[in-house]
């Protein structure tokens, strides 16, 4: 065998070297390039577990308030499910009061002293019942006019009380739990000195 046939063999092997170096290079940037492209499947577990994580949260966080909400509205309705039955008998109580305003004090005789002493009775006893339920009355004679609870009928020249002052209570009013079942009917002061305003909370020390 000549030199040159050597050489030539020899670069020959060479070649074919480097073009096997080179497909292999490429196979492996080729893997390279898809392990890239394909999504780690931890990744795609942990932002799938986040995702279900968010969803929970969230459908607990409505069931709370639902629950919340349920047992407010069957506290209310515990509350205030004998309004109307209250005011009904709130109308039978006025009637009986009336009944007894009506008789003069000098018809008041021993004769019908036990008639009078029963009809008080029974309208005791039907305001203590409606208050065992919830009901109790407005204390406002004296008080000063609240729009939300009074309804003034009335005013009252007298300048020795504070403006605004109920004086005279016409027909009484009631609360049921926390609302006004019947705002009480009254007549206010009017002509006299303002009444004094609650005197603001004191402000906190500043820091020095």
């Amino acid at each position: 065998m000549t030199d040159e046939t050597k050489k030539n063999g020899t670069d020959e092997e060479i070649r074919e070297t480097v073009l096997d170096l080179e497909a292999e290079m490429d196979a492996a940037a080729a893997e390279d390039i898809a392990e890239e492209a394909e999504p780690d499947p931890i990744d795609i577990l942990r932002a799938e577990n986040e995702k279900q994580r968010d969803q929970l949260l969230r459908l607990a966080a409505e069931m709370e308030n639902l629950r919340r909400r349920t047992a407010r509205d069957v506290k209310d309705a515990k509350a205030y499910a004998v309004t109307a039955f209250a005011r009904d008998m709130l109308g039978v109580s006025d009637n009986l009061r009336r009944a007894l305003d009506a008789i003069p004090q000098d018809k008041r005789t021993e004769e019908i002293r036990g008639f009078i002493e029963g009809v008080e009775m029974t309208e005791r006893s039907m305001l203590s019942g409606l208050e065992r339920h919830g009901v109790k009355k407005i204390e406002a004679e004296g008080e000063r006019f609240d729009p939300n609870i009074h309804q003034a009928m009335f005013e009252v020249p007298n300048p020795e009380i504070p403006a605004n002052t109920v004086v005279q209570v016409v027909q009484a009013g009631y609360m049921i739990g926390e609302r006004v079942l019947r705002p009480a009917m009254v007549g206010v002061s009017k002509g006299g000195p303002k009444a004094e305003q609650p005197q603001a909370a004191e402000e906190a020390p500043k820091d020095e």
